[in-house]
């Protein structure tokens, strides 16, 4: 690729739709996040990017520079199974709003959005309706599956969600294609190493939790889920969905023995079952509890690598016939365009 696409993000979070558009060779030149500590880790990593912090109902569409490809990983908590499912009546459902916003002034060639699964079937269907006629009215011919990490992204976990893309030619649209299934080679060993000893707040020994756990976590090759009152298998042997909650000791906390003991995964273990690259670290300012919520918010970066890949190429070749296009009608003598 000659040409390095340039791309905005917005609700940016730590980067993982950046990491994957950038392992395909484009150019993240500016992405926007609220959230100061995701900001600090989003800054940490992406150095060169010119991340704008704050509310995205605050930024003017013209001050974002032109951009080929616009990402974003808009709010889901609105549209969740796990939530209370307000949709739009949420004001993190309306947050969609702001990036038809944007779309109206910056009107990028494609865009990729990305949600959870329930946003398809949310209000009877009428939710993801809304969302898909709101792009078609601006112009974007529009894609959407639902993928999971562990079939299209070589990473044992469970991780559903719905991934929109859209173009404005509709021949770029016709170019494209999700990516197909994979074979999942990576385990849960190739993250989790039993042999390296945790901080012992990690460790589950010492709390009222451990009798019950320690009668069902019996096994060293799977992980198991704290579900409040009682604890269970993990049984398909990957990693149960990561969210955003797990390191309040609450619901979903994701649990290994190793031949040390029973603990938590680690953020960075967490980190690792999303695909982020190893040279990813956080900044010594985060807290546990905000590295947790970071590794839940953020997104499966192989997922999003391979989806990119067919975004840049549908758009090469979109280019490509375009030019042969304007190349033959001039050769004809019929019409010379100038640019």
């Amino acid at each position: 690729m000659n040409y390095k696409f340039k791309v905005a993000s917005l609700f940016a979070g730590i980067g993982g739709i950046c990491y994957g558009f950038k392992q395909v060779g484009a150019e993240i030149i500016w992405a926007n996040e609220i959230d100061k500590y995701a900001c600090e880790t989003y800054r940490h990593n992406f150095q060169e990017v010119n991340l704008i912090e704050g509310d995205i109902k605050n930024i003017d569409a013209k001050d974002i520079p032109d951009i080929d490809i616009l990402n974003a990983g808009f709010p889901c908590q609105a549209f969740s199974i796990a939530g209370y499912q307000k949709g739009f009546n949420d004001e993190r459902g309306n947050l969609f709003f702001e990036i038809i916003r944007i779309l109206k002034v910056k009107r990028p060639k494609a865009i990729l959005l990305e949600n959870v699964k329930n946003l398809e079937n949310h209000n009877n269907g009428n939710t993801f309706k809304v969302i898909k006629t709101k792009l078609e009215e601006i112009g974007y011919h529009i894609h959407y599956k639902i993928l999971n990490t562990m079939e299209y992204g070589n990473i044992p976990q469970n991780r559903e969600r719905i991934y929109i893309v859209g173009f404005l030619s509709e021949n770029a649209y016709n170019n494209f294609e999700y990516p197909k299934k994979i074979l999942l080679k990576k385990k849960i060993s190739d993250i989790v190493d039993l042999n390296d000893r945790k901080p012992n707040n990690f460790y589950y020994m010492n709390t009222r939790y451990y009798e019950d756990l320690s009668k069902v976590m019996t096994k060293q090759d799977t992980i198991y889920q704290w579900r409040r009152i009682y604890c269970r298998e993990n049984k398909n042997n990957v990693c149960p969905t990561l969210t955003a909650n797990m390191g309040t000791g609450g619901h979903n906390v994701p649990l290994v023995l190793d031949n040390f003991g029973i603990r938590k995964l680690t953020p960075e273990e967490c980190i690792l079952f999303q695909g982020f690259p190893e040279t990813f670290s956080f900044p010594n300012t985060i807290s546990n509890n905000n590295k947790y919520k970071q590794a839940g918010n953020s997104v499966s970066v192989p997922i999003i690598r391979r989806i990119a890949k067919n975004i840049i190429e549908a758009l090469e070749l979109n280019n490509k016939n375009t030019t042969a296009n304007i190349n033959k009608t001039s050769e004809s003598g019929q019409y010379v365009f100038k640019f």
